[in-house]
């Protein structure tokens, strides 16, 4: 029902020497939690007082598994996100994937070397294109138009702490569409509900439901 405010920030930087990797998950059937994680960074805050935030989502069920705000888009802060989100992982036997744009801060030799460690593979979209990565750029408008993570121009600290209660409520209480009425957390506990999936205008790729 929120109508969305259009708003531009640019947070990748492509254009770079490290390594980028093949889109894994264009045809993959996601049928339940932890089978694939979607990663974005976003633009938090005013223009004289930046913050960015670092967001690991599984796919399947739209828990944001980890997350961390910094006044910089270095790749250790990416790598603060991601390592939050391992440590909430629940069956390391299970094959994972982590999908993301092609950013300097997820090719980064050190989250690449991460990722590696804990055997998840790597996964990228290629042609800059939001729809490959829709799940991630939907959690970003969330978080935004419904809990007004970036209405506010406090000190890095309140702002962590807004951040830190949004995700709560988010992952808690919010129910989706897209889980059948369930909380992102109610849904990443079961594996048997089919994932709503839905088809984008002019092809014939599906592609996930993100609301």
């Amino acid at each position: 029902m929120i109508q969305p405010k259009r708003s531009y920030h640019i947070t990748t930087n492509s254009h770079h020497r490290f390594k980028k990797h093949e889109n894994q998950i264009l045809d993959l059937v996601i049928n339940r939690p932890e089978q694939v994680w979607v990663c974005d960074i976003t633009y938090v805050g005013k223009r004289d007082n930046p913050c960015y935030l670092s967001l690991i989502t599984d796919a399947y069920s739209k828990k944001i598994m980890g997350y961390y705000t910094a006044e910089n888009l270095n790749a250790e802060n990416s790598l603060k996100a991601l390592k939050m989100a391992l440590k909430q992982r629940r069956n390391n036997a299970m094959p994972l994937i982590h999908h993301s744009d092609r950013g300097l801060q997820y090719c980064a030799d050190q989250y690449q070397k991460e990722l590696i460690k804990n055997k998840v593979l790597c996964s990228m979209t290629q042609n800059s294109d939001p729809y490959e990565n829709a799940v991630a750029e939907r959690i970003n408008g969330i978080l935004k138009h419904e809990f007004f993570i970036d209405k506010h121009t406090q000190n890095r600290d309140i702002k962590n702490k807004i951040i830190k209660e949004a995700i709560s409520i988010y992952n808690e209480l919010r129910p989706h569409y897209s889980n059948y009425m369930l909380t992102p957390s109610q849904m990443h506990e079961q594996d048997k509900i089919k994932m709503k999936t839905y088809k984008r205008k002019n092809t014939c790729k599906k592609l996930i439901a993100g609301a």
